[in-house]
C-alpha cells in the first residue's frame, strides 16, 4: 500500500468518526433542551405558590422524562455499543444534568435519596454496564452533588415562602448525604472537587436552622415537620 492509500484509508476511518461524534451531538443538543424544560418547570417550587403545586410539577415533569427516554433511544443507535467511554464526553454533562433533575423531582414527591438504579429506570438506559449504555457511577453522584445544592437553595427559600419545616427536613437529608459520601473513597478529581463544595451547602443549610432558632421558629419548625410535608 502506498503513502497516499495509507493515508486516503485514514481519512475515510476519521471520517466515519466524525460522522457519529456529529449524529451525536444533534441527539444531545435535543436532550439538553429537554434538560432546560424540565429544570424550568421545576425551578416554579423556589417560588411562594409553587410550593403549593408540587405534586402536579412533578407529574408534569415525569411526562417530560418520557421525551428523554425517547431521545436516549435514539442516541444508544448512534455509535456501537463496545465504544460508550469513547464518547461519554460528549453526554457526560447532560447525563449528569438529567440525574440531578429526577433526583429533584423523587425528593419533592417522597424526600429520599433516588437510587442509581431508579435514576437508570426513569432516563430509559441501564444501571449495569455490562448490559449496554448506562448510568455511569461517577455521572450519578455528581447528579446528586447538584441535588445538593439545589436543596440549600430551596431551604433558604422555605423560609421566605412561610415554610419552616421544610429546613429542618432538608438538613437531616443532606446531612445523611454528607455522611454517605464521606464514606467514598473519591479519587476522580472532579469529582472530588464537587464534593468539596457540599460541606458548603451544609453550612448554608445550618445556617437557615440556625437563624429559624433564634427568631424562635424551630418550635413550628418542628411541629410541622411532625406534620405533612
Amino acid at each position: 500500500m502506498s503513502v497516499s492509500e495509507m493515508f486516503a484509508a485514514l481519512q475515510g476511518a476519521l471520517g466515519q468518526d466524525q460522522d457519529i461524534r456529529e449524529e451525536i451531538r444533534k441527539v444531545v443538543q435535543a436532550l439538553e433542551q429537554t434538560a432546560r424544560e424540565i429544570l424550568t418547570l421545576l425551578q416554579g417550587v423556589h417560588q411562594g405558590p409553587g410550593f403549593q403545586h408540587i405534586p402536579k410539577k412533578c407529574q408534569k415533569a415525569r411526562e417530560h422524562f418520557g421525551t428523554v427516554r425517547t431521545q436516549m433511544e435514539s442516541l444508544k443507535t448512534k455509535f456501537p455499543a463496545d465504544q460508550y467511554y469513547r464518547f461519554h464526553e460528549h453526554w457526560r454533562f447532560v447525563l449528569q444534568r438529567l440525574v440531578f433533575l429526577a433526583a429533584f423531582v423523587v425528593y419533592l414527591e417522597a424526600e429520599t435519596l433516588v437510587t442509581r438504579e431508579a435514576v437508570a429506570e426513569i432516563l430509559g438506559i441501564e444501571a449495569d454496564r455490562e448490559r449496554g449504555f448506562h448510568l455511569d457511577i461517577e455521572d450519578y453522584l455528581s447528579g446528586v452533588l447538584t441535588l445538593a445544592s439545589e436543596l440549600a437553595r430551596l431551604a433558604v427559600n422555605s423560609v421566605t415562602a412561610g415554610d419552616y419545616s421544610r429546613p429542618l427536613r432538608i438538613s437531616t437529608f443532606i446531612n445523611e448525604l454528607d455522611s454517605g459520601f464521606r464514606l467514598l473513597n473519591l479519587k476522580n478529581d472532579s469529582l472530588r472537587k464537587r464534593y468539596d463544595g457540599l460541606k458548603y451547602d451544609v453550612k448554608k443549610i445550618e445556617e437557615v436552622v440556625y437563624d429559624l432558632s433564634i427568631r424562635g421558629l424551630n418550635k413550628e419548625a418542628a411541629a410541622g415537620a411532625g406534620g405533612e410535608k
